[in-house]
């Protein structure tokens, strides 16, 4: 079926930065994939309608797409989608774990026009192994970044942060920057897909109080080395660190603005279906799918932007009380729905636990409903809010334990 093309409708906001999963299918088996990928979607998207959308990408003043998967090289039109995305005037990115990215599909992908490429590493050798669930990742990942470099595609990393990695930041800081990546964005493992069935694998908000200032400090060190390192857009909120975390200068006061999903932001799954953020959930915010409402439809229809629309009015519970709701309005929608079934209220905030830490409380997420076992699913947590000084229950059983048995 082919793509439907209609002029954008509205030109104050345009799909600018696009992150679009090529494929489901996937080479790895990771222990906290938003996505579960694995195998192919159904009735994924052919490389002819995916040139189509390239297109409609290109009259919709899309700048950068990201293409992802699964493994988006696995998908049999990889180099013809970068080509076209780069013809018309879009820089093509590719997100990868990077499992098979060997020496020959790094000069395909530079053949193609491929501009930059972000490896995923998440820790140090025998963490990454464990938490991507496949015995030599980490190796594949740095000579992936090798193969990268040779090929003259810009090399850079990503990385979730999770309790079975937060204790290796600096020391995996120093093998990316010997690897020789110019950017890193670090951000927090959210409970999607299957990082929702294992919450021992999760921070507890408490942890930021321990995160975020190391991020900050490495990003100091980044600065010396001219890497840039940027915090995700669940990371972070209004700490003392905030300008620092978020600003490309030294000395900028930069700080979050509010989720942007449907504004600046759009997520395309393999089907072709439609959502305001690529990580947003698929049974609540999809919109539309490029084979039936086509591209500029669903980016005119203001559902699009209903997560990116939210008002103090539909803040709740700290947030609705928070002196930064104005422009933070409850921080990444998708983090704070997995979490607690609805955005507007947002526990992974440094502000937050900053706060609660003065009144010597803290806040623990638990989990209270399993996620039904679909590509971008959530289950759903309550939160305790309790001594800061009471025991840690994860520690009787941490994430790399809860790893080896799921």
């Amino acid at each position: 079926m082919s793509v439907r093309r209609l002029p954008i409708a509205d030109a104050a906001w345009r799909p600018a930065y696009v992150v679009w999963e090529l494929t489901l299918a996937c080479d790895q088996h990771c222990g906290f994939c938003g996505s579960r990928a694995a195998a192919a979607r159904k009735h994924e998207l052919n490389t002819d309608e995916a040139l189509a959308v390239a297109d409609a990408l290109a009259d919709a003043g899309a700048r950068e797409v990201v293409l992802i998967g699964g493994e988006a090289y696995l998908h049999a039109g990889v180099h013809a989608v970068i080509a076209r995305l780069r013809a018309r005037g879009i820089v093509p990115v590719m997100t990868t774990g990077g499992r098979g990215l060997d020496e020959a599909r790094a000069q395909g992908l530079a053949e193609a026009a491929l501009a930059r490429a972000s490896v995923s590493i998440d820790g140090l050798a025998p963490t990454h192994d464990l938490l991507r669930g496949s015995p030599g990742s980490f190796e594949a990942a740095f000579a992936a970044l090798g193969h990268l470099r040779r090929a003259r595609v810009e090399i850079t990393a990503n990385t979730n942060v999770n309790r079975a990695n937060r204790g290796e930041l600096e020391a995996l800081y120093q093998r990316l920057r010997s690897a020789g990546i110019r950017a890193w964005q670090v951000q927090l493992t959210a409970p999607l897909g299957r990082a929702a069935d294992r919450p021992e694998l999760l921070l507890q908000p408490w942890d930021l109080l321990d995160v975020v200032p190391r991020v900050a400090a490495l990003k100091e060190v980044a600065r010396t080395d001219d890497i840039v390192l940027m915090p995700g857009n669940n990371l972070g909120y209004f700490g003392p660190e905030e300008a620092r975390l978020r600003s490309l200068d030294d000395g900028a006061t930069d700080h979050f603005a509010g989720c942007q999903a449907g504004r600046f932001v759009l997520g395309i799954e393999s089907d072709g279906a439609l959502k305001g953020c690529p990580s947003l959930q698929t049974a609540a915010y999809v919109v539309g799918n490029v084979r039936s409402e086509g591209l500029a439809h669903a980016w005119a229809n203001d559902a699009i932007r209903r997560p990116s629309a939210r008002g103090l009015a539909d803040l709740w519970g700290f947030c609705a009380r928070c002196p930064f709701a104005a422009p933070c309005r409850g921080g990444c929608t998708f983090t704070a729905h997995a979490l607690l079934g609805r955005p507007g209220n947002n526990p992974y905030c440094h502000f937050r636990a900053r706060t609660l830490a003065a009144e010597g409380l803290r806040e623990r997420i638990v989990p209270v409903e399993r996620a039904p076992g679909l590509p971008f699913d959530n289950g759903r947590f309550e939160l305790v809010l309790e001594p800061i000084d009471a025991p840690d229950p994860g520690r009787n059983r941490n994430a790399r334990e809860r790893l080896r048995v799921v």
